[in-house]
This record gives C-alpha cells, sequence and structure tokens, in this order.
C-alpha cells in the first residue's frame, strides 16, 4: 500500500511537505489524491495529480496554498503545504485516485496509516 510521512505540528502560518511513497504499486500509473480526516468531520479530498498529464486538482480550502507534485524517478507524490491554519489540523491519507479533465472522482483505495498534521498556537 501506500506509505505517508511528513507529517508535525507546527504553529499557524507554518509549512510542511508531505511524502508519498509506494514500494509494490505501480505508483506511477495511478493518479495519487491526499485525503485529510479530522476528528468529527467528513473525510475532505484535498488534492489530486493525474496520471494522465500531471494536472492538479485542489479543494477550494487549500487552493493557493497547497501544492501536489509527483517525482516519477522516485515514485513519490509531495503535498506542499503553505500558510496553515488550526483547520488544516487533521491526519492525510494519500490514495489511488481519478483525476482527469474536468473529473475528480475522490474515489480512494490502497491509503495508508496517514499522517498527524497539527496546526496550533
Amino acid at each position: 500500500q501506500l506509505v505517508e510521512s511528513g507529517g508535525d505540528s507546527v504553529q499557524p502560518g507554518g509549512s510542511l511537505r508531505l511524502s508519498c511513497a509506494a514500494s509494490v504499486l505501480t505508483f506511477n500509473s495511478y493518479s495519487i489524491g491526499w485525503f485529510r480526516q479530522a476528528p468529527g468531520k467528513e473525510r475532505e479530498g484535498v488534492s489530486c495529480i493525474s496520471s494522465t498529464d500531471g494536472s492538479t486538482y485542489y479543494a477550494d480550502s487549500v487552493k493557493g496554498r497547497f501544492t501536489i507534485s509527483r517525482d516519477v524517478a522516485k515514485k513519490k507524490v509531495y503535498l506542499d503545504m503553505k500558510s496553515l491554519k488550526p483547520e488544516d489540523t487533521a491526519v492525510y491519507y494519500c490514495a489511488t485516485d481519478k483525476c482527469y479533465g474536468s473529473t475528480w472522482s475522490k474515489v480512494y483505495g490502497n491509503w495508508g496509516q496517514g499522517t498527524q498534521v497539527t496546526v496550533s498556537s
């Protein structure tokens, strides 16, 4: 499955880079998404990067602050987060997803254990 890393506790306004890797999955053949789960809240799709053409997709809540990218050679996907807010606090998961053209399915598979991001002063 996929393995997430990079979560930490940061102050509001801070930055973090999350990483997603897979050792077995034919990683580069899949679109990869990030979603987050906060206690008492619904799962929220945060971002996706397409395997087809590298197009990127973002939730309105993170647009302009988060950047998803892919290193094909390293078989990793990154989520760079800046200007973090307390409402970004959640466990973040990467997963297989489908995003292309005008479609972002937010139907997830193969996610890992997640990585905790806490934004607090």
